[in-house]
């Protein structure tokens, strides 16, 4: 089930306003205020379904007299020419809310397919997961995630507040990373596990020296990643992140790996190709 509520009406809203602030002469135009008509999203390329939930929230936001049916669930493999959602109602309510419940639908869908090709490629009873990142649309986040989610991905921390990860640019700050690792121990709540993103073995053995619980092993090499999940052994998790492709998942899951995370399932993710297909139910 999709996120639903104020925060998603507020963030509909706010999408509906880009389109119709200045109202929409061509429909006003072209469809009478009594015209009815169906319309029905159809797949243009295979994709995995997501947001139907949020789809059908723009048009009821337009207009609560409409009528949404879903033809497929979220996280149902969809081919070319099926049929996702139909719309019927108003025409002019319908050709209003299109645009907007077209970007919802298509950025939706493609990160979950993007997620389900990415999760398809994990060796079956191999526990590695593959996971998000922080790297979302600003105001989107909720949404992408749930799409990750749908595509049979996971969701690496929500927010940073979420967990202690500590990075780069904490290091220098704190002065290395045993001093990171301490500082961070201190303040954290005692359910918190500490993370620390390494850039070497040289790091990493500092980090595991130091007591972090999950080492992030970041632009690694398969050949340094092996080395770091045996030097990690029975110590810490063990996560990769840069340059994770669908070529490379088998081998880091048989590598050993516990976690990749992958930037790209929402901020590089191709929107899906979907349309929507009017059709008057009695003359306009």
């Amino acid at each position: 089930m999709a996120p639903l509520g104020v925060l998603l009406d507020a963030l509909i809203t706010r999408a509906l306003s880009e389109d119709l602030h200045g109202g929409d002469p061509t429909t006003e135009a072209i469809a009478s205020p009594d015209a009815r008509a169906v319309a029905r999203a159809f797949a243009r390329t295979p994709l995995v379904l997501c947001g139907g939930d949020v789809f059908a929230r723009v048009f009821y936001l337009v207009d609560p007299s409409v009528r949404v049916e879903a033809k497929l669930a979220d996280g149902t493999r969809a081919e070319p020419d099926d049929e996702l959602l139909l719309v019927e109602g108003p025409a002019r309510s319908l050709l209003l809310a299109e645009r907007t419940a077209l970007n919802f639908l298509q950025r939706l869908s493609g990160i979950a397919t993007l997620a389900r090709r990415f999760a398809d490629q994990v060796p079956a009873g191999n526990p590695l997961r593959v996971t998000d990142t922080r790297k979302t649309t600003p105001g989107l986040r909720s949404l992408e995630r749930y799409a990750v989610r749908t595509g049979s991905a996971f969701n690496h921390r929500n927010d940073l507040g979420s967990a202690v990860l500590i990075k780069d640019n904490h290091i220098a700050l704190a002065g290395g990373i045993e001093r990171a690792i301490e500082l961070s121990r201190r303040h954290a709540p005692h359910t918190s596990r500490i993370e620390v993103e390494v850039e070497s073995l040289d790091a990493l053995d500092q980090a595991l020296a130091a007591g972090a619980e999950i080492v992030m092993l970041d632009n690694f090499t398969d050949e340094l990643v092996a080395e770091g999940v045996r030097r990690a052994k029975g110590r810490a998790l063990v996560e990769v992140s840069g340059g994770v492709t669908l070529e490379r998942i088998a081998t880091l899951a048989r590598l050993g790996v516990d976690v990749v995370s992958i930037g790209a399932l929402t901020h590089s993710a191709p929107a899906a190709d979907i349309s929507l297909e009017l059709e008057p139910l009695q003359p306009a």
